[in-house]
């Protein structure tokens, strides 16, 4: 992870997570643009396992920025949240008369970036 601030502006990025991007950006839609604590309780109550990593690193943002900057969590919110292809990883699973068939397991990278109100 890693965390940067220039002009109040907080970015945490997360890489790796073994997820598909097209699951984790279905959780994000609704939460960009929103104030910190609006996040969280839309996070808190959706059905999707994709909401971990968000509520993770959305978490960890909030206390990078009022651990290093002194800065109020309720005065964040989400200026952008971008979710980005990662690697797959490449797997193979045995078929029929001794062939093999390629699994594809995707990954993806989150970046967030919060701003102060």
């Amino acid at each position: 992870m890693e965390t940067t601030i220039s002009n109040k502006k907080i970015k945490v990025l997360a890489r790796h997570i073994r997820m598909s991007s097209h699951k984790i950006r279905r959780v994000v839609n609704p939460i960009r643009g929103r104030s910190y604590e609006q996040a969280l309780m839309i996070l808190e109550f959706m059905p999707y396992r994709a909401c971990d990593p968000i509520l993770q690193l959305l978490s960890s943002a909030a206390a990078n920025a009022n651990n290093n900057f002194g800065i109020n969590k309720t005065d964040l919110f989400i200026k952008i949240i971008q979710v980005d292809g990662g690697p797959f990883l490449k797997r193979f699973r045995p078929r029929a008369q001794g062939h093999a068939y390629p699994i594809h397991k995707p990954t993806c990278h989150i970046t967030i970036v919060m701003g102060v109100k």
